[in-house]
């Protein structure tokens, strides 16, 4: 798979909660933690469960960045 995306992060899932229509992934990107919200359909079709190697690909136009006082 080749993407034009920059932000790839390899990561693990760690839990996967489902809901109605939408299942939130978390996973452990080597010791960081993200959570992605996706379709219940996309879940289903990338069969993603406890343990599934992903690779977290973000996508944003804006990006915040704060610093401590």
């Amino acid at each position: 798979m080749l993407l034009s995306a920059r932000n790839k992060i390899p990561a693990r899932v760690t839990a996967v909660t489902t809901g109605e229509a939408t299942a939130n992934v978390e996973l452990d990107a080597n010791g960081v933690r993200l959570v992605a919200s996706i379709t219940m359909e996309a879940a289903r079709e990338l069969g993603l469960s406890q343990g599934s190697e992903v690779i977290a690909v973000i996508k944003a136009s804006d990006l915040i960045l704060a610093v401590r006082d």
